[in-house]
């Protein structure tokens, strides 16, 4: 087992988007009941859509 690392949080920046209010309630669905934020969820699926780009 490897050694234990305290992780670091990245730097960030503040952006406001608006989002269509469907697609905000169709995120609240997902991630209700599990340990995941908004925010969280839509870093991940930005970053999953910018993998598929670069394929």
């Amino acid at each position: 087992m490897g050694k234990f690392k305290i992780p670091e949080n990245p730097p960030t920046v503040n952006k406001t988007i608006r989002f269509p209010t469907n697609v905000v309630e169709e995120v609240e669905r997902a991630i209700k009941g599990k340990d995941c934020t908004f925010s969280s969820f839509v870093i991940a699926a930005v970053r999953s859509a910018l993998e598929d780009l670069e394929k």
